[in-house]
């Protein structure tokens, strides 16, 4: 299941350079993205938990991916 639309990921490639997209590189790139975001938030979740808070804030993100050497 996938959680980003084919659209926003296809236009990432496309500022990134291509003049055209597969639909397969659009969802191994959504793939790879939607696990990469998960991870950082699962870690992100620990981080905001851990300051007594059931929000997650921006501060929480950054240091997650920092944390996470990403």
């Amino acid at each position: 299941m996938t959680i980003i639309p084919f659209a926003p990921i296809e236009r990432v490639i496309r500022n990134a350079g291509a003049q055209r997209v597969s639909e397969s590189a659009g969802m191994a790139l959504t793939a790879i993205l939607e696990e990469y975001g998960l991870e950082i938030s699962r870690e992100a979740i620990k981080l905001a938990e851990h300051a007594g808070r059931k929000t997650v804030k921006a501060e929480d993100i950054n240091l997650a991916k920092e944390m996470l050497g990403k």
